[in-house]
């Protein structure tokens, strides 16, 4: 059975491209060593389509037989991993290979680069296919929803051995350089099956990787060399543009530099991109502004839920000069009609989250403005989703979600699966603990509907959610999208 599974492991190498035909004795004992094997015969049939998921469930499965590893998500993903380098290239080929690819474009080497982090199972297709996707029409266009359901749940194994285990600074953190080859540890993913592209950005080293959990098309993080802070500033655009001049067929932006209005590792400065047009970018300006001394450069304020500038120019130069006065402006602006703080109590609120791109051969960026005061009404933060909406979406709204993707917690899948249940069957719904948090919602949109029923329960639901998630993005901007919030726009867009 080992023989069998190994060959069809070292053969799904081979089709795949990861691993050349000379390679392959090299690989199949790189595996055997794994197993602490020391014999192999070469099964006689060929195998050919082979399915990944299947294979590694063999290996991972004989690997438990064997006692090499413990029967728990953690130790399995630790193992198939390492079992996966055995097949991947090694980082110098990978990288001379990108390089090799991008003389002839630069979306022939991100193409082959995004093939290569999915068949090396960094990017676990299988688990990613399982995430829940549909979309939601709104006042501003299509709007993404997606339950990720790709991250492993967390292993009570695991949480056990990582409770005891000695406090390791290394890698110190999940976008550091050292992660490329590491082979991780029960608090940290392994990640001996990663490989990194260098590139550089502002004049110093950066890494080009895709994200594990894909949440849109070819989802791109570019990362700094050096473990050091997020910081929204002048060089911060500067490094967006490095970028989208090098890779003209990806977006690339960043989180906020604050907490609450930031959505991801705030420790690490990093960007996230890819292949792929957000709502946002496809919202039209809905006022054209003009801005003094910047004449020159396209402007206007975006018709989208959060409040956005958007800034257009052939030279990407004066697009910096102008974010950076803009970024300026916004740090330091008070109106407390808007209820805009700059700061309080030596505190300060207000940042930008930036989204770079090329559109018909002009630089764009939008500058998404936004503030993370809080108050005893709005514990979490006045432009963060409100409490009525937090059975939904309570967690902080990041770049992925200013653009107009909702990531939602894998919660909602089993919580869906009952709602439809009680619903369809007249029951009540706060009887059940599990879903309880959403019966005002319920009884808001049921007499909305004529009829529900079987067929159409699931697309009811999936609308609602959209809905509320709509909501969650106006709760987010700082100015609202009505006669009011427009005039307060612009008494900041005339301090400029």
């Amino acid at each position: 059975m080992l023989n069998e599974s190994i060959s069809r492991l070292v053969q799904y190498g081979i089709e795949t491209g990861l691993l050349p035909e000379c390679e392959k004795i090299y690989a199949t004992n790189l595996l055997l060593d794994l197993f602490h094997e020391d014999s192999y015969e070469e099964p006689e049939e060929k195998a050919e389509n082979i399915d990944l998921e299947s294979v590694l469930k063999e290996l991972l499965d004989e690997a438990v037989n064997r006692g090499l590893i413990e029967d728990s998500i953690g130790y399995r993903d630790l193992f198939d991993t390492k079992m996966m380098n055995c097949l991947v290239p090694r980082p110098a080929q990978v990288q001379k290979e990108f390089w090799d690819a991008y003389e002839k474009s630069p979306e022939a080497a991100t193409e082959y680069f995004y093939k290569l982090s999915q068949d090396s199972d960094y990017i676990r297709r299988y688990r990613v296919k399982k995430d829940k996707k549909w979309t939601v029409e709104s006042p501003y266009g299509t709007i993404d929803i997606t339950i990720n359901l790709s991250k492993p749940e967390k292993d009570p194994k695991a949480i056990a051995a990582a409770k005891n285990a000695k406090n390791n600074a290394y890698p110190k953190c999940q976008l550091c350089m050292e992660n490329e080859g590491y082979a991780g540890r029960l608090d940290h993913p392994a990640r001996e099956n990663h490989r990194i592209i260098p590139i550089t950005i502002n004049e110093s080293k950066w890494g080009f990787q895709y994200s594990p959990y894909v949440y849109y098309n070819e989802h791109c993080i570019v990362f700094n060399g050096e473990h050091t802070p997020m910081k929204i500033d002048r060089a911060a655009f500067t490094k967006l543009f490095d970028f989208v001049k090098q890779f003209p067929h990806y977006f690339l932006g960043s989180n906020a530099d604050l907490p609450i209005v930031g959505g991801s590792i705030l420790s690490h400065d990093h960007f996230q991109g890819g292949h792929y047009t957000f709502a946002m970018a496809k919202a039209p300006i809905e006022m054209k502004v003009t801005i003094p001394g910047y004449e020159d450069v396209e402007a206007g304020i975006v018709k989208w839920p959060l409040s956005v500038l958007r800034i257009r120019h052939q030279d990407e130069k004066r697009l910096i000069d102008l974010a950076d006065h803009v970024l300026k402006a916004w740090r330091g602006y008070t109106d407390e009609a808007a209820f805009i703080f700059a700061e309080t109590d030596g505190e300060p609120h207000n940042t930008i989250t930036p989204i770079a791109r090329m559109k018909d051969g002009m630089y764009e960026l939008d500058l998404t403005l936004r503030n993370n005061i809080t108050t005893e009404e709005h514990l979490l933060g006045v432009y963060h989703p409100h409490a009525q909406y937090h059975h939904i979406k309570k967690e902080n709204i990041g770049l992925i979600e200013v653009m107009g993707l909702a990531v939602l917690p894998a919660r909602l899948k089993d919580e869906i699966e009952l709602l439809k249940k009680y619903i369809l069957e007249g029951k009540d719904i706060r009887s059940n603990e599990k879903i309880e948090k959403h019966a005002d919602w319920v009884e808001k949109f049921l007499p909305e509907y004529e009829e529900i029923n079987a067929d159409n329960i699931e697309e009811i639901l999936q609308q609602e959610i959209g809905k509320v998630f709509v909501h969650v993005l106006e709760d987010a901007g700082v100015y609202k999208c009505t006669e009011e919030g427009r005039e307060a726009f612009m008494r900041f867009i005339q301090t400029l």
